[in-house]
């Protein structure tokens, strides 16, 4: 599958996540507590808290902040009621852009998307404007030094993976969110480990961006990020190869 790598920006993202710690923790343990609320405490039979859990360990969340998160999602502690809310818009350059966001209070969460949207130069549209652009998608990182290329191919690809890209330093696996656990089992099974394993949200086509367009794209995520409530921001911007990674 030829295109865009997306793992670029992910660890863009990510290392922009690195310099608000305590809001990460935060808005991780929320996800944790939502995702045992609805599926029950045991990650092997519930998706979505394993990978809150896999985010939570790559953010070097404390162990008693999960521990109370999971107690929290199970009932042990009272918990506010929270609601989960996709807002969809526009960015700089026509850019989709969607956040995910978990509230206790849906007018708060509106007010603060559509400031950051209109002061960056967005726009905030009507739900489902931009959302069927994007797609849940599996990805996996290896990095190139844990295994050779022949047999990422065939592990991955033999488990049911879509698509295998070769970096210079890491190999990205795309799969299915069906497929997610059939890929996770064979790395694992063939001792092979991952820098990063998430199911994401995979825009179907990029918008080329130039520098100025970039940065304020950027500027705009980097604000909406900022927002208690967001738990995750996606777009379909193709940053400049040469974009600095804070």
């Amino acid at each position: 599958m030829s295109g865009h790598s997306k793992w670029a920006n992910i660890k863009r993202k990510k290392g922009k996540n690195d310099a608000i710690r305590g809001k990460i923790t935060t808005k991780i343990g929320r996800e944790i507590t939502i995702a045992v609320r609805m599926g029950g405490p045991d990650p092997t039979g519930n998706m979505r808290l394993k990978l809150a859990l896999q985010k939570a360990k790559e953010n070097n969340v404390p162990k008693e902040n999960i521990k109370r998160a999971i107690q929290k999602g199970a009932g042990a502690a009272e918990g506010q009621s929270y609601e989960e809310i996709v807002y969809e818009g526009y960015g700089p350059a026509g850019v989709a852009v969607t956040a995910n966001v978990l509230t206790d209070n849906r007018n708060r969460a509106a007010a603060a998307v559509r400031h950051e949207f209109s002061k960056y130069g967005g726009n905030l549209g009507a739900t489902g404007c931009v959302g069927w652009m994007f797609h849940s998608t599996g990805i996996f990182i290896v990095a190139s030094e844990n295994a050779d290329e022949d047999q990422i191919m065939e592990v991955a690809l033999d488990a049911g993976a879509d698509d295998v890209k070769t970096g210079d330093e890491e190999y990205e696996i795309i799969t299915s969110p069906e497929n997610f656990d059939a890929v996770e089992k064979a790395l694992a099974d063939n001792n092979i480990p991952t820098e990063h394993a998430q199911i994401t949200m995979i825009p179907e086509n990029m918008i080329k961006l130039n520098a100025e367009d970039a940065e304020k794209l950027e500027n705009l995520v980097d604000a909406l990020e900022e927002i208690d409530d967001v738990q995750d921001v996606y777009h379909n911007g193709d940053m400049p190869d040469d974009m600095p990674e804070d």
